[in-house]
């Protein structure tokens, strides 16, 4: 099948990855109008990745991410997105993390290597369709 261009957006704020108990309650720090706020819970764990600012001081998070939206929404039956753009940022040493909803596909990187995974994304910006 033809290679169609995949567009990224990168996110304005700063988020965070924080860490709660499994059991925990949602936190009252959560804002839904945030513009970009994420809960998941497991057996395990309970995360929120939400902007850096909202976390009390004393959350147990990882703090400094920036995140690339790729424009969706994106066809369920699409195969290699993520393998595409986190291949290349890989084989440069750069961790991701990675958030999926209904249309797209999120990859967070660090702060300090934003310019690096910018430069990287930006050579490796197409996806099979």
């Amino acid at each position: 099948m033809a290679e169609s261009r995949l567009t990224l957006s990168l996110l304005p704020e700063t988020l965070a990855v924080a860490r709660l108990p499994a059991e925990a309650p949602l936190p009252s720090w959560v804002d839904w109008s945030d513009p970009f706020v994420t809960v998941s819970r497991t057996r395990d764990e309970l995360s929120v990745v939400c902007p850096e600012a909202r976390l009390p001081t004393d959350a147990k998070a990882e703090r400094g991410w920036r995140g690339f939206k790729v424009e969706g929404p994106l066809d369920f039956a699409l195969t290699g997105i993520l393998s595409r753009l986190a291949a290349p940022l890989a084989e440069a040493g750069i961790s991701i993390f990675v958030i999926s909803t209904y249309d797209t596909d999120y990859l967070l990187v660090r702060t300090a290597e934003l310019e690096a995974a910018t430069a990287v994304l930006q050579r490796q910006n197409t996806v099979r369709g």
